[in-house]
């Protein structure tokens, strides 16, 4: 696989598998996007969209994500914005960087208020519905 500079936007209810390069799947009652790493290494990259995790912001064509993607568990540990639907490459980050960054994370989680997320049971009754339709 090679690196890719865009991502297009396709809306769906759950990932496809495989997922396809260069496209970035959003899940809206999952509330969650998903892409394969844009340096072509070929590892899915899931975002959470909550207020302690990412957004979204979608101008009718295109998507950025904020903030930036660091794929810090991958072997890549690539690190990149999506903006616009453009993938920008930001610098890498060092080991206590890295720390840094997972630590204000797991704060940020920890303070967030709770967010009603439906539960798998709930999901599967809602998935069972529409296929019943």
């Amino acid at each position: 696989m090679t690196a890719t500079s865009t991502l297009r936007p396709v809306f769906v209810e759950t990932f496809p598998t495989p997922m396809e390069p260069a496209t970035l799947y959003v899940s809206i009652s999952y509330r969650t996007c998903g892409h394969l790493c844009a340096c072509g290494c070929g590892h899915e990259v899931i975002t959470p969209l909550s207020p302690a995790q990412w957004s979204l912001t979608y101008d009718g064509e295109n998507i950025s994500l904020a903030p930036s993607i660091g794929n810090w568990a991958l072997p890549c540990q690539a690190h990149y914005w999506i903006r616009r639907g453009e993938v920008r490459w930001s610098r890498q980050y060092s080991p206590a960087e890295i720390a840094d960054n997972r630590d204000r994370d797991r704060r940020h989680l920890s303070e967030a208020p709770d967010q009603e997320t439906p539960s798998l049971l709930a999901r599967l009754r809602d998935r069972w519905r529409l296929r019943r339709r």
